[in-house]
């Protein structure tokens, strides 16, 4: 039982049930009862681990991978932005690997919700030149290298069932007075109507509407120069029911303690792909992409000076990025460039379609 979950109630039993994508946007982003608003989620004492917290070497590679892509471009006038920070290890890494590139970007952006996490990352990188804001929207106009490590996960999806006729939404009810999962009337979804063909009676297609806004966002800023890298666990095409819930490491009930665990769904990769008029790669595992921007060199150059104990959780760290039973396969890359410009390096173009 949690103080969110009784707010929660109260609002279903007065306006009836919500849709999956406003329960969790309330559980997350809560301003008092809200999992991002109250905690420190990263690493071992908190829900999850992310990639920059587990080694170095991520942070360092894509920080690489962006300040080629920038070369290539001719160092256009650029800034450094990141979305959904996290406690910025991920930004400290990429500033601490490109310090010694001549005129490469130091102004940092960070596009951050949560007020107790804008506080940590501004521990984190201390001393360098950070603005913060809300949305993606509110980015400075002009040419960005962007980062988004684990961002889209965690924006809210809607769910639907596929029927005999049409599609039914799931959404959040009160059953007995606890919270409970039911289905709306069967009808018609003008933005499902493509997914008829690949999809049978009782699938499940997330939609998340929140993700077009925001590459359309990246994209603009792309467009006039720079590159973006997005990184996060999903597939090609969204089909099945992905949402899920964390705490402790370890998956639990959705609905028994709203606000006390972090909420996230699987990522559809071409529905970000298509929601933008960059140029945009193919879409690649992370574990492929760090062996191609050189991953194994940069663990074996790190590995000369550790002890046998470092060394130890060193190799699991490289195997837990690249391994394809760890996070290697499961978790998957996208890059934005501008048109008639270089891929970042480690992509692939696109297949035409």
């Amino acid at each position: 039982m949690t103080a969110l979950r009784d707010l929660l109630a109260r609002q279903i039993a007065a306006d009836g049930p919500m849709n999956l994508a406003e329960y969790i946007q309330t559980c997350l982003l809560h301003p008092e009862h809200g999992y991002y608003a109250t905690r420190d989620p990263f690493g071992t004492a908190g829900d999850f681990t992310t990639a920059p917290e587990i080694s170095q070497m991520f942070g360092e590679l894509l920080g690489l991978c962006l300040a080629q892509a920038w070369m290539d471009q001719g160092r256009p006038d650029a800034y450094l932005a990141e979305l959904g920070p996290g406690r910025g290890t991920l930004m400290k890494d990429v500033l601490r690997a490109t310090a010694t590139i001549d005129g490469f970007p130091r102004k940092v952006v960070l596009v951050e919700a949560s007020a107790h996490l804008r506080g940590v990352q501004a521990d984190t990188l201390e001393g360098t030149d950070v603005d913060w804001v809300t949305h993606v929207s509110d980015l400075p106009d002009g040419p960005v290298l962007l980062l988004a490590n684990e961002f889209f996960d965690a924006l809210p999806v809607r769910q639907f069932v596929r029927g005999k006729q049409g599609w039914s939404e799931r959404h959040i009810g009160l059953q007995d007075s606890a919270l409970a999962f039911g289905l709306t009337e069967e009808t018609r979804i003008d933005a499902l109507s493509h997914r008829l063909e690949d999809t049978g009676t009782g699938d499940v297609v997330e939609l998340r509407p929140a993700a077009a806004p925001i590459m359309d966002g990246i994209a603009d800023r792309v467009a006039q120069g720079g590159a973006a890298i997005i990184v996060d666990y999903g597939d090609w095409r969204s089909l099945g029911d992905t949402f899920q819930a964390l705490e402790n490491h370890a998956p639990v009930d959705p609905l028994a303690r709203p606000g006390a665990a972090d909420l996230t769904a699987h990522v559809d990769f071409e529905a970000l792909s298509d929601a933008t008029a960059c140029q945009t790669s193919a879409m690649t595992p992370q574990g492929v992409l760090l062996e191609r921007l050189g991953i194994t060199a940069r663990a074996q150059a790190l590995a000369q000076n550790m002890s046998e104990a470092t060394l130890d959780a060193h190799i699991a760290a490289h195997r837990r990025l690249t391994h394809p039973q760890e996070m290697g396969s499961l978790f998957k890359a996208i890059a934005l460039a501008p048109h008639g410009a270089s891929l970042p390096p480690g992509f692939d173009l696109a297949s035409p379609t």
